[in-house]
C-alpha cells in the first residue's frame, strides 16, 4: 500500500512511479494507492497512476490489450492489480472526469479494498 500525502502533480509523480516500480521489481503485483491525504491531482499524477496500471497490466497475461480495452469501453473491466482508496471528493471528480473510475476500483473502506484483491 502506498500512502500518498499532499499533491500528486509534476513535482511528485516521478517519486510515486519509482516507488511503484521498486515494489514491482521486488515482486509486488497488487498495489493499493491510499489517496485520502491527496488534495490535488494533476495530469502528471493521472499519468503516473496510468503508468502503474500499465506496468501491472503487462504482468497479467489473462487478457490481451484489445480485450481489456473492449471491456473498459463496455464498463465490465476493473483492474485486478491496482486499486484506489479514499480519494477526496475533489480527487474523485478528477478521476471520474479522466475516466479512471471505468477501470480502477475506488474504495472507501481499507478492509474491502484489501479483500477485493481476492
Amino acid at each position: 500500500m502506498f500512502h500518498l500525502d499532499g499533491d500528486l502533480d509534476m513535482e511528485s509523480h516521478e517519486q510515486l512511479q519509482q516507488q511503484a516500480a521498486d515494489a514491482y521489481e521486488a515482486g509486488s503485483r497488487h498495489m493499493l494507492l491510499d489517496l485520502s491525504k491527496v488534495k490535488y491531482i494533476s495530469s502528471s499524477g493521472l499519468r503516473a497512476i496510468h503508468q502503474i496500471f500499465a506496468m501491472l497490466r503487462a504482468a497479467d497475461a489473462g487478457e490481451n490489450d484489445n480485450e481489456v480495452r473492449a471491456r473498459i469501453a463496455a464498463g465490465t473491466y476493473q483492474s485486478p492489480n491496482l486499486k484506489l482508496l479514499k480519494p477526496s471528493p475533489r480527487v474523485s471528480q478528477v478521476l471520474a472526469s479522466a475516466g479512471f473510475d471505468m477501470f480502477l476500483e475506488i474504495h472507501s473502506d481499507l478492509r474491502a479494498a484489501i479483500e477485493s484483491f481476492g
